[in-house]
């Protein structure tokens, strides 16, 4: 939801006064989740090329 959306919507904009803005808290955590798992992701991928003998 834009911010042209927001001022068409006095209800959700009494919520996140009185709530904070849940919405974009949750946007937040889960592209931090995403870049946790894509870095725990790529350093499994790095210990497991690392364990592999050389292809001859």
């Amino acid at each position: 939801m834009n911010s042209s959306e927001n001022e068409n919507l006095p209800v959700y904009d009494s919520l996140v006064r009185e709530r904070g803005d849940v919405v974009t808290e949750a946007r937040e955590v889960a592209e931090q989740a995403q870049h946790q798992a894509r870095q725990a992701l790529d350093g499994h991928h790095w210990a497991e090329r690392e364990a592999r003998p050389p292809a001859n």
